[in-house]
């Protein structure tokens, strides 16, 4: 139905909400800076999405230095020499530490992933990004930015990939339990394919997917996506249905350089 028809039936066109989204309406507003929530953080420059970033991710820095791409004390380098200018990611290029293209990639892959997150928190209760930081910029710098839409057009498909996978929510922020090796037998173990063993070594019945993604060094959405997969092939428990949020653990911050750290509080104390 037109919106005419609509209003010559006497009913109410269903129209784009974007004063109740603050990210579509930064985005039309060409705006700056960072909008910020309970987990997390997105940056945008002229309306488009530079970085993402959240504890329940890996970024950058952690994806490079625990796959062995780049030594710890070489990140944090270029952390200490880019990140006062906002040009971490050009200081790594720059000084042959990584092309172009593989900055571009890792960037975009811990992008999508933080977003994932900041947009739909774990955990009941939580609520996505409301507050909004004008003309903060992130210390990495420019990279690749994404269009407002497009990261929108990925979350949701991300959201349909968990539902396809299993549906049920209460296993992304729950402690992942293996089912003993005698029921894996006796049910569909062996159809585990490759790329979700090492999740289902690194359940141990203490550490949430979040927490083995940032184990393995991972993608976070990628490990929760197996970790959904996996309960589908009765490899994992799923939770009990009495479990609350209060007695599940509680994402670690991932282990960013210091001075990283510095350099957020510092631009957060000149936003003032």
């Amino acid at each position: 139905m037109t919106a005419g028809a609509a209003e010559a039936a006497g009913t109410t066109p269903v129209r784009p909400a974007v004063e109740d989204d603050p990210l579509a309406r930064l985005a039309g507003e060409g705006a700056t800076g960072a909008l910020h929530g309970p987990v997390g953080a997105l940056y945008l420059s002229d309306g488009a999405v530079v970085h993402a970033e959240s504890p329940a991710a890996p970024d950058v820095g952690w994806r490079l230095t625990a796959r062995g791409r780049l030594s710890p004390e070489t990140w944090e380098e270029a952390v200490t020499q880019g990140g006062p200018g906002y040009r971490t990611g050009d200081f790594l290029v720059e000084h042959g530490r990584l092309s172009q293209g593989e900055l571009e990639l890792c960037h975009l892959s811990a992008l999508f992933d933080a977003a994932y997150f900041v947009l739909y928190p774990l955990g009941d209760g939580q609520r996505p990004p409301e507050r909004f930081l004008r003309e903060a910029r992130h210390w990495l710098g420019p990279v690749r930015p994404v269009t407002v839409p497009a990261l929108q057009r990925e979350v949701r498909r991300r959201r349909r990939l968990l539902e396809q996978a299993w549906p049920g929510a209460a296993v992304d922020a729950a402690p992942v339990v293996p089912v003993p090796d005698a029921d894996r037998r006796r049910g569909r173990g062996a159809q585990a394919v490759c790329g979700r063993r090492a999740v289902l070594r690194a359940a141990d019945g203490v550490r949430t997917p979040v927490q083995i993604a940032r184990a393995l060094g991972r993608p976070a959405f990628a490990t929760l996506l197996d970790v959904r997969r996996l309960t589908a092939l009765g490899l994992i428990r799923p939770p009990d249905p009495g479990t609350t949020e209060a007695d599940r653990p509680l994402p670690e911050a991932p282990g960013v350089p210091e001075t990283s750290l510095l350099i957020r509080i510092r631009d957060a104390l000149e936003a003032l």
